[in-house]
């Protein structure tokens, strides 16, 4: 099945470059999502959509967060006639050469998340206290949403088209940790099928964390405003 990989890349010079050829290696396309980075990303991907084959480049005015520049890329994307959209980070927490098991596993799934906390899951080398939000985000999410899926928080995922297209992506507004849950929740909740396949994240080595606690209290807030809409009928 033909696959693209949506790349958000707001300030990721050191590892762009060598993602994109990463990726190209496991036989995908890759979009590139520019949030007009002052660090010259945008720059580096129009090089790299020149020489390469595989990758394309998407430009975005401003920086809006992470949930808006992956909602551009799928409509994007959609537009075209790939069969699987894949989400993944640019700085190498996760691992290139999982893409392709989680592509093979939307064989059997319309929404792979490659899952931090499955068993045969792990987190590399973070701290006690990033461990502590990521984890303590999922179970908070699990339980209020009353799903089964034990890592919601992550952003290594693989959908396959009529899942995106069935939903109203002009109605999803988070934008981090919340972003990942809310498209999560909504598909579980169309009777779309899921499957968590375990990875092992390395938080990066190049670059710098986009994590912001305004981005834990979005998933904090939206949480819990997710299952009342879901209560009254409105997801």
């Amino acid at each position: 099945m033909d696959a693209v990989v949506c790349l958000p890349t707001y300030n990721e010079k050191e590892n762009l470059e060598l993602m994109v050829r990463a990726l190209g290696e496991q036989g995908v396309r890759v979009l590139v999502i520019d949030d007009n980075s002052p660090d010259g990303s945008g720059e580096i991907a129009d090089r790299l959509a020149a020489e390469l084959d595989h990758v394309s480049v998407l430009h975005r005015p401003r920086k809006e967060g992470l949930g808006p520049a992956y909602l551009a890329g799928f409509q994007h994307v959609l537009a075209g006639d790939a069969d699987l959209i894949l989400e993944m980070d640019c700085d190498f927490s996760h691992d290139p050469n999982d893409v392709p098991r989680l592509i093979a596993a939307a064989a059997d799934a319309d929404l792979v998340l490659g899952s931090r906390y499955v068993e045969g899951g792990r987190v590399g080398n973070w701290g006690f206290v990033r461990r502590f939000i990521s984890r303590g985000g999922s179970l908070y999410a699990q339980i209020l949403l009353q799903l089964g899926v034990r890592d919601l928080t992550g952003g290594f995922k693989c959908y396959r088209r009529a899942v995106l297209e069935a939903l109203p992506l002009e109605t999803v507004h988070s934008k981090g940790y919340a972003f990942q849950i809310e498209l999560t929740y909504r598909a579980l909740r169309k009777g779309f099928r899921d499957r968590e396949d375990p990875i092992t994240f390395m938080d990066r080595v190049e670059g710098g964390s986009k994590m912001s606690r305004a981005i834990v209290l979005e998933a904090v807030w939206k949480v819990p405003l997710l299952r009342l809409r879901a209560l009254r009928g409105g997801l």
